[in-house]
């Protein structure tokens, strides 16, 4: 299984990733270990998820989210949030 991820971070931006080990990946942002843009801006928190079979799905849906304004991500937010995931 793989998942698309936004992180809303501590500057009130958005960050959008893929894995396939959600909550390995988000561990690893938290801990300032992730992507280089989510570094400097802890913290960070889960507000979004899709889930996919394979890793192509996965990166093509990750690529059109990062196309959207960030007024369109919020929307996609607001459609369904992200349940609490223990890490």
């Amino acid at each position: 299984m793989c998942y698309v991820y936004i992180l809303e971070c501590g500057d009130n931006t958005l960050y959008t990733g893929w894995t396939n080990n959600l909550n390995k990946r988000i561990q690893t942002h938290a801990e300032g270990k992730g992507a280089k843009y989510t570094r400097g801006r802890l913290p960070v928190k889960l507000v979004y998820f899709e889930k996919f079979e394979d890793k192509v799905s996965a990166q093509k849906r990750e690529y059109a989210i990062k196309k959207l304004s960030k007024e369109n991500k919020l929307k996609l937010l607001n459609k369904e949030k992200a349940p609490e995931l223990d890490y």
